[in-house]
């Protein structure tokens, strides 16, 4: 696409359009349930995200395994958890095996914070995903994976969280 003028037909052009209102009402979608978070629990959703995570583990997590499991860099969960420490969300502590280790704690306010949170908007993706035959799951990650890549987004730091906001490109790839 070098300078070359594209000239699409009108039924092309239809289902061009129709394309980019999909993805319009997908980012207005999670655009909404992140104010409907914030003004509801005062939560971004990565934020509740990492609520989530520590309150399946048992109250306790590293910052290494909230990293891996919300896909994004230390330094994303480092600025996640002053957040949540600067509420009262959860506490970080020295780890009793491992000075050199931090755990980050829940604290009741976080626990209260994480249960009065609307449903998260990912939680109601996952269960129409998982609903969905293997074929059409397939798909669909398939088809989701080349829309990424067709907006340069492929390499971008991303979990696993359906929000708008703090996403940025992976240092390791530029």
């Amino acid at each position: 696409m070098n300078g070359d003028v594209i000239h699409l037909t009108e039924p092309a052009m239809d289902r061009v359009d129709e394309s980019l209102i999909a993805l319009r009402r997908i980012l207005r979608s999670t655009e909404l349930y992140a104010r409907s978070l914030a003004q509801a629990a005062g939560l971004s959703p990565a934020q509740l995200r990492v609520l989530q995570i520590v309150t399946g583990v048992g109250g306790s997590a590293t910052p290494t395994l909230l990293a891996t499991r919300m896909g994004v860099s230390q330094a994303t969960v480092t600025a996640l958890v002053d957040k949540l420490v600067a509420r009262g969300f959860v506490l970080r502590e020295r780890s009793s095996r491992d000075r050199r280790q931090t755990n980050v704690l829940m604290t009741d306010a976080g626990r209260a914070a994480a249960e009065e949170a609307p449903d998260a908007l990912q939680q109601r993706y996952v269960k129409a995903f998982q609903s969905l035959a293997d074929w059409e799951q397939a798909q669909l990650v398939s088809s989701l994976e080349r829309v990424a890549a067709m907006l340069d987004a492929q390499n971008m730091d991303a979990s696993p969280v359906l929000t708008t906001g703090e996403i940025k490109p992976d240092p390791a790839t530029g």
